[in-house]
């Protein structure tokens, strides 16, 4: 695709920012030509070059941003590209094959995803820019990692606001679309097809492996278990027994597989419960553990959400802290991008007043390595996990 046209910013975004989207009202008047995913140049209001991007008429996010260079987009840069992100995990990912292959904006590849579950790779174009360019994309990653095949996942809502189908299947290569992974000393089963995001939860997988080293000779509670990955690194760790809680019947029956799968099904129960009702239950009960660990879904996807949010979060904070175990450990985690870390901690510091139990951090976390955060970027980071002990 050539460059066919140029756009100047308005001086509301200001030309000293280097985030990677412009917004429609960011923008002046085209100039030339532009086609939907086609290559645009960005101007500052006085008419220098600012920056090269993709180009998105349907889309709020009109412009997302390749490059300040004034450099060639061309095979060389989008191997170049993704030369740099397969070297990031290279160097950040350990004890696991499964792990988030490109970030999207954290790899500076705007609309972008690919995960790697063993030789199978998983692909999402979420740009009209990146999914004009999938079939590219797709053979320089065959090229580059010899997979032995790439299964789209363009299933994602955010496609439409592109003007983009839903759509998936193989896009290289075919066979079974589940996949057995390796993470620490646990194995899973990933289905690429039906599951979840892209069929797994990469960027929990550091905190997984971090919350088990407080599980030796634990009763352990699981809340929002989803597939168990969790409690079952816990088993494995030594957990006495792992309590497992979610409301869907279909993930528990996985889960049930994964305990199969490791050996523990012995120490593992499920249970199908919402897990408010469920946890305030098990306080009524008296019930105490020595690990809670909360992995709720997002709870706000808006900062108009983020007040409901954070009284969902004191909510579950405090009765998980009702349900430990003096000198027991709390692992708290929350995937909602406008709640903040201070957000989160402040909420987890009230429920602890009102449960009335002193708490001390032991860690503080986020994302694994391989979701990284660019610094311009805010939207880029969203995961927080902490990990407390109470007495």
């Amino acid at each position: 695709m050539t460059q066919t046209a140029q756009i100047r910013l308005t001086a509301s975004r200001g030309s000293e920012s280097r985030h990677l989207w412009i917004y429609g009202g960011q923008l002046g008047p085209v100039v030339g030509e532009p086609i939907a995913g086609g290559l645009i140049d960005v101007l500052t209001p006085d008419g220098r070059f600012y920056g090269r991007g993709l180009y998105s008429p349907a889309s709020k996010i009109r412009v997302r941003l390749l490059t300040f260079q004034d450099e060639p987009i061309d095979e060389a840069f989008w191997l170049e590209r993704i030369q740099q992100a397969i070297h990031l995990r290279q160097r950040a990912v350990a004890q696991s094959n499964a792990y988030r292959l490109i970030y999207g904006e954290g790899d500076r590849l705007p609309g972008l995803i690919v995960d790697r579950y063993d030789q199978l790779l998983v692909m999402q174009t979420l740009s009209v820019g990146m999914d004009c360019r999938k079939e590219l994309l797709a053979d320089v990653l065959m090229k580059e990692l010899n997979g032995v095949g790439i299964y789209l996942r363009n299933d994602a809502k955010s496609r439409q606001l592109e003007g983009l189908p839903l759509e998936g299947g193989f896009l290289r290569g075919s066979g079974p679309t589940q996949v057995e992974i390796q993470e620490g000393a646990a194995k899973f089963l990933v289905d690429v097809e039906r599951g979840q995001k892209t069929g797994w939860f990469c960027d929990q997988r550091e905190n997984r492996l971090a919350a088990a080293k407080f599980a030796a000779g634990a009763e352990v509670l699981e809340v929002f278990c989803h597939t168990g990955a969790f409690g079952i690194h816990a088993a494995l760790a030594g957990a006495v027994s792992v309590e497992s809680l979610d409301v869907s019947q279909d993930t528990l029956t996985i889960a049930r597989q994964h305990a199969m799968m490791n050996r523990a099904e012995n120490r593992c129960t499920y249970r199908q419960a919402d897990a408010f009702e469920e946890m305030r239950h098990l306080v009524k009960a008296g019930r105490h553990y020595d690990l809670v660990i909360l992995d709720p879904p997002a709870f706000a996807r808006s900062k108009q959400a983020v007040p409901g949010a954070l009284a969902g979060y004191k909510d579950i904070n405090l009765l998980g802290l009702k349900l430990l175990k003096p000198d027991g450990f709390l692992v708290t985690c929350s995937c909602s991008h406008p709640v903040t870390e201070a957000d989160l901690w402040n909420s987890i510091r009230l429920a602890a007043r009102d449960a009335r139990r002193d708490i001390r951090l032991i860690e503080q976390r986020g994302q694994s390595a391989d979701h990284p955060i660019l610094a311009s970027m805010p939207e880029t980071r969203y995961l927080k996990c902490f990990i407390v002990q109470a007495f």
